[in-house]
């Protein structure tokens, strides 16, 4: 599969969140990431969690990140000024450090302060449409913070759709239908446009009958959203970040990273039914 599926004019912004920790939404949104780039999309992860660890598991060190989404947020910079190249060609992202705890209060009496990645978002479409002979970005990737605030709203209101990673483990379902009442409360009062592009069952284990129950109460709760591709428990998908690179960079052949470019298959076959529609 090759070629790209968006224009200048068609950026697509993908938000990857789920309000409990340790689902794979990092994991997801740098892999994702990597394997959109690798079929000839131009990619930007936008790191919104304040522990950064997006940033960390592209190779970007933390001295390095003297722009970050915080200074996005705050009017500052913008996306195009804060984003940095990663070893993998065609994907940039824009870092986050711990600047971003304290985002909240510095916004919290601003009127715009759900719109601002959504400003920021418009300003790079408008840059990139000034420049029709530059390759611009086809696909933003934000990574959301493990809860349901600020910044998680910002990522809602400046999507086209949210990809929801659920871990196959005994509390998934827990906290999915808050989840899912937020995306609704978005698409009812500042984001009509907002879908759930999908849910990817993460963390699998085919040895366990636990896994295979719980990716069965997924698919009854949310229907055909869920791709059918599932990410398998992988240690090779854990080590990868330690070392700053993408599984498909780390150990392309494991089964983690097949995952990773059949889940990317999947998803650009989405994208293709949303853009015939």
């Amino acid at each position: 599969m090759t070629g790209t599926t968006t224009g200048h004019d068609g950026l697509r912004v993908l938000a990857v969140a789920n309000q409990k920790g340790g689902v794979g939404k990092t994991t997801t949104a740098i892999n994702l990431g990597t394997a959109l780039a690798a079929i000839g999309e131009k990619v930007l992860v936008v790191d919104l969690d304040p522990q950064g660890n997006a940033s960390t598991g592209l190779g970007i060190d933390e001295a390095a990140r003297t722009i970050s989404t915080f200074d996005v947020l705050m009017l500052e910079a913008s996306l195009s000024q804060a984003a940095l190249p990663t070893e993998v060609p065609n994907l940039y992202v824009v870092p986050a450090n711990t600047d971003l705890v304290g985002l909240e209060s510095e916004i919290l009496h601003e009127q715009n302060r759900n719109f601002r990645l959504r400003d920021a978002i418009n300003a790079l479409i408008a840059n990139q449409a000034a420049r029709p002979d530059e390759p611009g970005f086809t696909y933003i990737l934000i990574d959301c913070p493990p809860s349901l605030n600020a910044l998680t709203l910002n990522a809602m209101v400046a999507a086209h759709s949210v990809l929801v990673p659920v871990q196959c483990e005994f509390f998934a379902l827990e906290g999915i239908s808050q989840l899912r009442a937020t995306i609704d409360g978005v698409r009812n009062t500042l984001n009509p446009g907002l879908e759930i592009h999908g849910v990817v069952l993460t963390m699998h284990d085919a040895r366990t009958n636990l896994s295979d129950e719980v990716a069965s109460e997924v698919r009854r709760f949310f229907g055909n959203k869920v791709y059918n591709t599932m990410i398998p428990r992988n240690v090779r998908i854990a080590e990868a970040p330690s070392h700053g690179k993408p599984i498909l960079f780390y150990d392309h052949n494991c089964a983690g990273s097949q995952a990773y470019i059949e889940l990317a298959s999947e998803i650009i076959a989405r994208e293709r039914q949303f853009a015939a529609a």
